[in-house]
């Protein structure tokens, strides 16, 4: 009886007085925001990156051109960019878990660098999410997507840096384009790009300049009627596209331009806590050197990286050095450190990879 009378008021004082006592409501209960947490509508970074790239997918042509897409409907329709498929009406579409199927491109623009591929594979898939009224402004947060130089599933961090840009690429004109400061290189035409805070398919990355430093993504809201015409009644015969700029090809890239990337990949992956892909990109000697375990435990307290310069030089051998800002967690408390970090890189089996690298720290 006892040990019953003590139970009866110890469940009693949990339920009744203990929450009396709380200062805060629980944010797993509360409905309304809470200070320094995620808002409403708003998706941890981690599950966004993981739910898009379900959905992204690379495109690959018959003369090995690469590009990229993602899912926006259940009917297996792909979108992407029209100069990726230009001049072939059967593609090959591969998914992140490796799987591969046919693809028929049943919706292409001569003006509008947009297209769109049926995929019968995917039928009944889950799309991803598409802002279809909401224009992006600038400041707002973004991830781009894609397979920028063969990396499949690639994720690059950025802001929308500017709005309504317009110029002219033969034989497309782009208009009221987004300027996004997330790395783009080719490859990545044609892939999603996602709101930070929502997950929500804001544009189509479709262009570059300065490579690696500014890129172009096509509004969706500008171009979903076209998408939903084409995917509500296919093409039947697809018009004839000559690409004459070299704009796109994979092949006009220097090794300067490819290292160059190859950082600001590395760096990029670091800052969203993927260090399975960073690690991916170093060489066979320093993966040697350097068991994956010890390599996460050395970035583990890592809040975030921003690069702050980076230049390539060129001899007998690739040389990138790049300065660098860190958040980091020491001693219970964040601090940002700059360091001065250059790498050797080269290629290895016909991949360009990290092969060795030193650092300093800047006062």
């Amino acid at each position: 009886m006892i040990i019953w009378g003590v139970g009866v008021y110890a469940f009693s004082f949990i339920k009744d007085d203990i929450p009396k006592q709380l200062n805060t409501e629980s944010m797993l209960l509360s409905s309304e925001p809470v200070e320094g947490g995620l808002e409403n509508g708003e998706k941890a970074i981690k599950d966004i990156i993981h739910d898009t790239q379900k959905r992204v997918v690379q495109i690959e042509l018959a003369n090995e051109a690469l590009g990229s897409g993602f899912l926006y409907n259940d009917q297996g329709d792909i979108v992407t960019n029209a100069h990726v498929v230009a001049g072939a009406t059967e593609v090959q579409i591969k998914t992140r878990d490796n799987r591969e199927f046919a693809g028929t491109v049943i919706g292409l623009s001569e003006t509008i660098d947009v297209a769109v591929v049926r995929v019968d594979g995917l039928k009944g898939a889950e799309p991803l999410k598409v802002s279809r009224e909401n224009h992006a402004e600038v400041g707002d947060e973004v991830l781009a997507f894609g397979s920028p130089l063969g990396y499949q599933n690639t994720v690059t961090t950025g802001i929308i840096s500017g709005v309504s840009r317009a110029f002219e690429v033969p034989p497309f004109q782009y208009e009221d384009m987004y300027q996004i400061s997330a790395p783009i290189a080719p490859g990545n035409s044609g892939g999603p790009l996602i709101h930070r805070q929502t997950g929500e398919v804001l544009g189509i990355n479709s262009a570059s300049a300065e490579q690696g430093v500014i890129g172009f993504s096509i509004p969706m809201p500008n171009v979903i009627e076209l998408i939903e015409g084409w995917s509500k009644q296919p093409l039947t015969t697809l018009p004839t596209i000559e690409i004459t700029t070299d704009i796109y090809q994979q092949d006009t890239l220097s090794d300067e331009d490819y290292a160059q990337f190859l950082v600001s990949y590395f760096y990029e992956s670091l800052d969203v806590k993927d260090y399975v892909t960073a690690y991916s990109l170093l060489g066979s000697e320093s993966q040697g050197n350097l068991s994956y375990e010890k390599f996460r435990e050395g970035y583990i307290d890592t809040k975030g990286v921003m690069i702050d310069e980076l230049s390539v030089q060129t001899d007998e051998e690739i040389i990138v050095t790049a300065v660098i800002t860190a958040k980091e967690r020491k001693n219970g408390s964040e601090t940002n450190s700059q360091y001065k970090v250059t790498y050797k890189v080269g290629y290895e089996n016909d991949d360009m990879k990290i092969l060795s690298g030193r650092g300093e720290v800047l006062e």
